[in-house]
């Protein structure tokens, strides 16, 4: 059977319950059509880019998959009617990465850093300070 990656984004008010629910569901779904769910990763809570369905944040969970594309189409049909559910989408891919992805890399980095960007040690003392560059001129 061909191997998928699958993300899909829920709403902000769902619980992270009911995400996992809806996991439990597109799970069975895919068994039923005699695939197989390998990795699931639930990236969290992030915000989007813009605003989709009037949503500003989602919850982004990724599946790989190992099914036929009838169980796939069935998935993402149900997907569709699903409230929600504001995004997904279905890659084909030649295999599936044992590793954890790069979104969960990127996580991980961030909290061994400590936070944000990771320049908390930097001097924000002279912003202001033009150097050996002389006074501005005011050409009119």
């Amino acid at each position: 059977m061909p191997l998928y990656e699958h993300v899909f984004l829920a709403r902000q008010d769902v619980s992270a319950q009911q995400v996992e629910q809806m996991v439990e569901q597109y799970k069975a779904l895919i068994a039923e059509y005699e695939g197989s769910v390998g990795k699931v990763e639930a990236w969290g809570l992030r915000t989007l880019t813009y605003r989709v369905k009037k949503n500003r944040k989602a919850h982004y969970t990724l599946m790989n998959l190992d099914a036929s594309p009838a169980a796939v189409a069935e998935m993402e049909r149900q997907m569709r009617l699903n409230e929600d559910v504001l995004r997904f989408l279905t890659i084909k891919v030649d295999e599936h990465e044992d590793e954890p992805s790069a979104m969960m890399q990127k996580r991980d980095r961030d909290d061994r850093r400590g936070g944000r960007g990771g320049r908390g040690d930097r001097d924000r003392g002279d912003r202001g300070d033009r150097g050996d560059r002389g006074p501005r001129r005011n050409d009119d």
